[in-house]
């Protein structure tokens, strides 16, 4: 899921890529075009000119591999870019910063930190309009995909031949369309939204088929009751309502409601469309593992605790935000799972990807990368 709310991102191009990308031939991917929000975002929010939380374009957010802010919401790369790097592709660039030098032919990214599965009209109806800070949802980047196909291919039978080996993934979506009925405090809304939501993301896989794309990657929701923006808005005195690892019952509860509802609708998918690949990458599972013996990846500061934050039970402040003032960063953000209380640290992306590129976390498996993660 996302409960990781606020978000954007900016990418480049690095000297590391640059040097791998001719040896694309040995992977299975030669592109990869990636939909979604904040956990996925490399720069599109930013690009936008949003002001709704420019923090992520300024330290530290950045500082642990680019050295810099890029506009991702992390202290570094996302799980997106791990799997470029696993298939010796670039990083992504963001399409809302695609200049008419750059080579958009390993893919492009449309993801928006703050995007929604469901359109802006959904949220106004509901009254949560206020809540949003992007209009740019799941179908708005459908829309800036199809306007970019035509300089990717110039015709069928060339699309065909050019999205055979190409990676298109859906999400993780639909994060903060739970956020924003959450955080209004409206349940009810919330238990609501889950049908149209997964009637989106499946929308959108279907229209992306029709175009063309022939392998999908479908993440589902991460177990949001252990997020330290959850812990901290819905903190609880009954201690029934967290279960052993310290996290909100819930909310992870409602997490896997979204997942199994979203894994129905691909199961329908893959009867409707038996010559495409639809995969399921399970963020819930490959992340749990971690929540459950913190210790056990690395992180020996705990998995609940913000690494950039404000004082408080979980180092998270919602009036003083990571990069705003009163908040402090951590020494090491490698030995926290939680980046900004509501986004993850690059070593807990880091441990995702491996989980969906490697196994066991993808159903069914993704092509086998001939390279390993560093």
């Amino acid at each position: 899921m996302k409960i990781y709310i606020f978000l954007v991102v900016a990418s480049l191009t690095f000297g590391f890529h640059e040097k791998v990308v001719s040896s694309r031939n040995l992977s299975p991917y030669n592109a990869i075009f990636n939909f979604g929000d904040s956990l996925s975002d490399t720069g599109n929010l930013l690009a936008s000119g949003a002001l709704s939380f420019p923090v992520i374009g300024k330290f530290p957010y950045g500082q642990t591999f680019f050295n810099r802010s890029t506009g991702r919401c992390s202290d570094g790369r996302l799980v997106i870019d791990f799997i470029a790097e696993a298939y010796k592709l670039q990083y992504l660039l963001p399409y809302l910063a695609l200049t008419k030098d750059q080579n958009i032919h390993p893919g492009v990214n449309f993801a928006v930190a703050g995007a929604t599965a469901l359109d802006t009209k959904f949220f106004i109806e509901a009254g949560l309009g206020k809540f949003l800070w992007t209009n740019n949802s799941l179908n708005i980047q459908l829309g800036w995909f199809k306007k970019l196909k035509p300089s990717l291919c110039n015709s069928k039978l060339d699309c065909d031949s050019y999205f055979e080996r190409s990676l298109f993934v859906v999400g993780e979506i639909g994060g903060n369309d739970y956020n924003y009925a959450a955080i209004a405090g409206n349940i009810t809304q919330l238990q609501a939204t889950v049908p149209p939501v997964v009637e989106a993301i499946k929308t959108a896989i279907n229209e992306l088929i029709a175009e063309g794309a022939r392998e999908l990657l479908v993440p589902g929701n991460l177990p949001i009751g252990c997020s330290a923006l959850y812990l901290t808005l819905f903190r609880s005195e009954k201690k029934e309502d967290y279960d052993g690892n310290g996290c909100l019952k819930s909310f992870n509860g409602f997490a896997e409601y979204h997942n199994k509802e979203l894994k129905l609708a691909l199961k329908t998918l893959r009867q409707m469309n038996p010559h495409a690949r639809i995969l399921y990458a399970d963020y819930y599972g490959a992340a749990k593992r971690f929540f459950h013996a913190p210790g056990h990846y690395g992180f020996s500061s705990g998995a609940l605790r913000a690494c950039c934050g404000a004082p408080g039970p979980y180092n998270f402040n919602i009036s003083a935000r990571c990069g705003h003032i009163g908040s402090k960063v951590c020494a090491d953000p490698s030995t926290h799972a939680n980046w900004d209380g509501i986004h993850l640290t690059e070593a807990a992306y880091k441990y995702i990807a491996k989980g969906l590129i490697y196994g066991p976390f993808s159903y069914p498996p993704l092509k086998t990368s001939p390279y390993k993660i560093a």
